[in-house]
């Protein structure tokens, strides 16, 4: 037995080997045959390396939280597009590399709708990064001359808070070369509380703006959120506990 597990564990068979023991009481106890015993560790094996798939994708997604689209609140803002998110949160766009743009006032669900896409596309089997326009400025420092291939490989990028800072130039080129080399390569979901007809002066060049839009629109699910916050709902009701 020893000898086995540890032949296992050289070929790097951790499921199996973590299973073993309760397979062989099974396979006893229910009388199984070799086959049927040999498809359950093998069943062990897949699940476990799936798992480990899923928590490595979820690390690299870097997501700021964990949301779901069961968990969003669709009666508290009832103009949302109810039948269209569900649609979007099958990730079927990720694979015929469409867009999604979300534009809309702070707290109105933009971010969790995004990292509830990118959950699912990663359950989905899809590549996933997030980050905030804050993020993308401390990553240009951060990986330099690797900072391409960080955006341009996850089959799905999304890109927060677009307009919470003003850019700077050497940002603006490097947004404008992401969103240029995911072109028709990959999907990108940008949320922002600014209206299109703002992007010139969020990149300081309404050249710059308009050559991003121009590749970013073509193939874009745009979603308008309009309605109250569910930060100030939140905020609202710790208030009235505390009060009570």
């Amino acid at each position: 037995m020893e000898q086995l597990i540890y032949k296992l564990k050289a070929i790097r068979l951790s499921g199996m080997t973590r299973q073993l023991d309760i397979r062989l009481q099974e396979a006893a106890s229910h009388e199984l045959s070799y086959l049927d015993f040999l498809k359950n560790l093998v069943d062990d094996e897949i699940t476990i390396r799936k798992d480990r798939l899923l928590n490595r994708r979820f690390k690299q997604a870097a997501f700021p939280y964990v949301k779901t689209i069961d968990d969003f609140d669709f009666s508290f803002n009832p103009s949302i597009n109810k039948q269209l998110i569900k649609k979007l949160a099958t990730t079927a766009f990720v694979a015929k590399l469409e867009n999604i743009l979300f534009i809309g006032p702070p707290g109105v669900g933009k971010t969790h709708l995004a990292v509830a896409f990118g959950m699912e596309a990663i359950h989905k089997g899809f590549t996933v990064l997030y980050r905030s326009i804050f993020d993308i400025t401390a990553d240009i420092n951060r990986y330099q001359n690797d900072l391409m291939s960080v955006f341009l490989k996850p089959q799905l990028l999304i890109i927060d808070e677009l307009g919470m800072k003003n850019l700077s130039t050497q940002t603006n080129e490097i947004l404008l070369e992401i969103i240029h080399r995911r072109y028709q390569r990959a999907s990108t979901i940008i949320a922002t509380n600014r209206p299109i007809e703002d992007w010139g002066s969020i990149f300081g060049d309404n050249a710059t703006a308009s050559a991003i839009l121009d590749r970013f629109l073509e193939n874009v699910h745009f979603l308008k959120i309009n309605g109250k916050s569910y930060r100030l709902k939140n905020t609202k009701q710790k208030m009235i506990d505390s009060n009570t």
